[in-house]
């Protein structure tokens, strides 16, 4: 009886100690799948679909974090904060990176970070209406602010405090751009990100910064429930990131501001984006499809070329919208310069075929901004700017050293040194730059009919004042 009673004992134990055996932590789970899933919003401060790949502040983020827990990223956006919200609770997402300020919404569906950041809330204006100065100017004011946001939240705490008249019209649907309000008179001003209109005032030329409110925002992430352990590994990150310099580093480099624009060439743009890539887009898809070079990319040098004008023509007989030479024409087979289809096909033949030139050891976005000075001044002049950069210490494989090469090749003194002779070396730098500006003016465009998305869920991603047309244009 005795034994019998001591093996029944050891059982009862035995069974208690088994379901005593703890689980598995957050970070075990996310190493044994070997990867993290951060989800976001696809807009220009935190995650969207460029040229040369995914960018974005919380993308880079996220995929530093990744690469310090040794797994891969799986990244993807939704459509809204509540949807973010939904992800977490459901355990689909481990984490929600997207300029989120914690609130009690939040809470409930996880655990925020330490803040990583503060940004400032910016009161915008149209330009042809009185500048607001102050907080008390908003009460009498149509105030525009997404339904459900951050700057919501900071009006709803306006109100019990210092302006209890203070009333405002939520966008709808809650994920609309309240600055299209303010653009279209339909809202005197709009509370925004200081941040966020970093970017938007491009998109919205008419548009500018009247007051900064006195209270920043925290920005942070959000950890599901149950993963203490990930929130403690989150909050490490960013102390590390942030002491080392990197994370300042990281938010001036995504910021809108890096390239200042005029308001004259940003009004154009918009106003020829509306009227005139509807007409070209499938033909610019098209002719991506046939050569693998980013559509945006050739429609920014197609507006470079010509502002998306079949019948455009240079002093030097470049013609139609990818403004090419008669010599370029007849190498890629084409009759007729001022079609469209053959141009832009054309135009996107000859820049592969020029990046095909380029050196596979120089990385991106290097080799794209390479050949697109070689598409406008010529590949064997690039060389010699490329040689010219090697000669004075510089690295001959970065743009940024060869960039400023290139207008040493219309001084004698240099351009006497190498092998094709004078070039009007400025204008493929500027080429360069308006591209640039122009195929970030098209990454940034909201609504599917520029820079659409892929399609939501899950995507794994790796851990790790407007001059004339330049002269050279291909054929030069």
């Amino acid at each position: 009886m005795r034994a019998r009673g001591t093996a029944a004992g050891t059982l009862v134990v035995a069974t208690l100690l088994a379901g005593c055996t703890p689980e598995p932590s957050a970070l075990d789970g996310i190493r044994a799948r070997n990867e993290i899933r951060v989800v976001t919003l696809n807009i220009p401060t935190c995650f969207y679909f460029g040229a040369q790949g995914t960018e974005g502040l919380e993308y880079k983020l996220a995929r530093r974090f990744a690469a310090e827990l040794g797994v891969r990223l799986v990244m993807y956006p939704v459509a809204t904060e509540r949807a973010m919200q939904a992800e977490l609770a459901a355990g689909r997402a481990d984490v929600a990176a997207a300029q989120v300020t914690a609130t009690q919404e939040w809470r409930q569906v996880g655990e925020a970070s330490e803040p990583y950041a503060r940004v400032a809330q910016l009161v915008v204006y149209r330009r042809d209406k009185v500048r607001p100065r102050g907080t008390l100017q908003l009460e009498s004011a149509k105030l525009a602010v997404r339904a459900g946001s951050p700057q919501e939240q900071t009006l709803q705490k306006l109100k019990k405090t210092v302006a209890p008249t203070l009333q405002w019209v939520d966008t709808a649907p809650s994920n609309a751009d309240p600055l299209a309000d303010v653009d279209s008179g339909e809202a005197d001003y709009a509370l925004i990100d200081d941040r966020e209109f970093s970017f938007a005032q491009h998109l919205y030329p008419n548009l500018l910064p009247g007051f900064m409110l006195p209270e920043e925002r925290p920005v942070q992430w959000v950890v599901r429930h149950g993963a203490p352990d990930l929130l403690v590994a989150t909050n490490r990150f960013f102390r590390h990131i942030s002491d080392s310099g990197r994370l300042a580093k990281l938010q001036l480099e995504e910021t809108g501001d890096v390239r200042p624009f005029q308001y004259e060439e940003s009004r154009e743009f918009q106003a020829h984006l509306s009227e005139r890539l509807p007409r070209y887009q499938p033909l610019f898809e098209a002719a991506s499809a046939q050569t693998g070079v980013d559509w945006r990319l050739l429609a920014a040098i197609g507006y470079q070329e010509s502002k998306w004008n079949p019948l455009a023509e240079s002093g030097d007989g470049a013609f139609g919208l990818m403004m090419l030479t008669s010599d370029t024409a007849e190498e890629m087979g084409i009759a007729d310069r001022s079609n469209a289809a053959q141009s832009i096909s054309a135009g996107a033949r000859y820049f592969a075929s020029v990046r095909e030139k380029i050196p596979d050891r120089i990385p991106e976005p290097d080799r794209t901004w390479f050949t697109v000075a070689a598409y406008n001044v010529g590949f064997g002049h690039l060389e010699d700017a490329r040689i010219l950069a090697q000669t004075r210490g510089k690295n001959p494989d970065s743009w940024a050293d060869v960039r400023d090469q290139l207008p040493l090749l219309g001084e004698e003194r240099w351009y006497s040194l190498v092998k094709r002779g004078y070039a009007r070396g400025w204008e493929p730098v500027q080429f360069v730059d308006r591209v640039q500006r122009f195929l970030t003016l098209l990454e940034w465009q909201p609504g599917d009919g520029v820079a659409a998305a892929p399609p939501m869920g899950p995507t794994p991603l790796p851990a790790a004042p407007l001059p004339p047309t330049p002269k050279g244009s291909p054929g030069a």
